[in-house]
């Protein structure tokens, strides 16, 4: 058999596998003749070597609009949610509407890394680092908005059940309740997750950095790791158990979110389909924003041979068949409006299709149904360009999905006395940007100071893991 030279620049006849145009032969995943060292070199450099330019050019507006984002939150404290321009009947504004948002953009992250690792999909490996973190970055981003939404954020702990002299206890009864435990536990999870993957890596780190600060710091966060095989098996085993932990929670999560909507009696939630839609939506608007992070950091960071065009290609692939769930999941809402022969429910979706309200409406069925066809496309799915057209289109349609359902419903309910229309004030715009500005901020720090690309886990798709040469991946992956 002729031998291969590391980088996957196939063009050899291996007689194990097949060749020539047969579809099932995959595009590599590491490029450049990439070995061991050159990715550590490359994926340490990033953490350990002075902010590039551009780094600061996104980071300082980042940092200046958390300031702002924290500054509207002590504006909101010292004034009251009068500022905000929610208002009877429609108590849910902005802040729901961030809040499901945020939580559905941190989906993809677990997505990516527990479900596609359990399913031993090796083209997860470049890019789930910092498609946890960008969990953890919304989780957190999503989180701040229900405690500040309950009008008196002092007393947020009162949604927890502990023992207490007055024996009060929450009402379990109530979904909003059990958004309180499933983000929490999310959180938690994710945050588990994500770290225990990053041990060997911070250990590397570690053992690179020349700063005395910055090696105690390292130091202090691997845990005392080795690279023994006793640590090894250990981290093996304790990965796949939180894999297992976080795989239920993908489903679990944005389901009992939709229960927050699909348990009221309000038209235009009351169903039963919104669990599952939900939750097709969350990956939706989680891989479109991976996408989003992902295509700049691949140029900015120099991660072209280990952020291949197939990880691209196989996320684009993702979002279409997700964006397909949810261009039905618009269709089935109509259709069930109307077979359901209810005259509140058809005309809740009348109103959202011709009321006041329509602009956004039409605007998410164009930004999450017919921008993102461009997938089709094969030369679109490698366009840096498009890809970003199509993510951003989607980020920004699922925020007005979010929109939609929330404020419609909720102006328009059973009784026309008690309509209004809602408007958001300059403090809500203001927030919605800020938040933004902590996630961006959040994750440029990741960036620098972590290591943003899994060192160990790419290594083992490289063709020095395997001493035959051959394509490990092509020949294994998906048998």
């Amino acid at each position: 058999m002729a031998s291969i030279t590391p980088g996957y620049d196939v063009t050899l006849e291996d007689p194990h596998r097949n060749t020539g145009d047969d579809p099932t032969r995959r595009a590599p995943l590491v490029l450049g003749g990439q070995g061991f060292r050159d990715i550590t070199d490359k994926a340490a450099a990033v953490a350990l070597n002075w902010p590039a330019l551009w780094w600061w050019a996104f980071f300082l507006p980042s940092v200046a609009f958390a300031g702002l984002f924290f500054s509207l939150i002590g504006y909101l404290f010292a004034t009251g949610v009068g500022v905000w321009g929610n208002n009877q009947p429609a108590a849910w504004g902005f802040p729901i509407i961030n809040f499901v948002f945020w939580v559905g953009i941190g989906h993809a992250g677990t997505l990516i890394s527990a479900i596609l690792f359990l399913f031993r999909q090796n083209w997860r490996t470049a890019i789930n680092r910092f498609a946890e973190a960008m969990t953890i970055f919304a989780v957190v981003c999503a989180g701040i908005f229900p405690g500040i939404h309950v009008g008196r954020p002092w007393l947020a702990f009162w949604l927890f059940p502990y023992p207490n002299q007055m024996a009060m206890w929450p009402q379990f009864r109530s979904p909003l309740l059990w958004d309180v435990f499933a983000v929490s536990t999310y959180a938690s999870v994710s945050l588990l997750f994500w770290y225990t993957g990053m041990v060997p890596d911070i250990a590397t780190l570690r053992d690179r950095t020349k700063n005395r600060i910055a090696k105690v710091a390292y130091g202090i966060m691997s845990f005392g790791w080795t690279g023994s095989s006793r640590h090894w098996h250990r981290f093996e085993k304790a990965y796949l158990l939180l894999a297992a932990l976080c795989t239920p929670l993908v489903l679990s999560v944005h389901s009992v979110v939709s229960f927050d909507f699909a348990v009221a009696q309000m038209p235009g939630w009351h169903t039963t389909f919104f669990p599952p839609y939900f939750v097709a939506g969350a990956i939706y608007g989680g891989f479109a924003m991976v996408l989003t992070l992902a295509v700049p950091c691949r140029h900015l960071l120099g991660f072209r041979d280990i952020i291949t065009e197939r990880h691209i290609e196989n996320c684009c692939k993702v979002m279409l068949g997700t964006g397909m769930i949810v261009t039905y999941a618009y269709t089935a809402e109509l259709f069930f409006a109307w077979y359901s022969g209810h005259h509140y429910e058809r005309s809740i979706f009348l109103f959202r299709l011709g009321g006041p309200y329509w602009w956004g409406f039409w605007l998410l069925i164009l930004l999450n149904c017919l921008i993102p066809q461009i997938m089709w496309i094969k030369k679109c799915r490698l366009n840096p360009w498009t890809i970003m057209i199509a993510a951003m289109a989607v980020n920004a349609g699922m925020w007005f999905e979010r929109y939609v359902i929330v404020v419609t419903s909720l102006a328009n309910d059973f009784v026309p006395s008690s309509w209004d229309q809602f408007n958001p004030t300059w403090v809500d715009l203001w927030m919605f940007a800020g938040s933004f500005g902590l996630f961006c901020t959040n994750f440029l720090l990741f960036l620098k100071f972590l290591p943003t690309v899994a060192i160990a886990e790419v290594k083992t798709v490289t063709p020095e893991a395997h001493g035959h040469g051959g394509h490990h991946d092509a020949a294994t992956e998906g048998h």
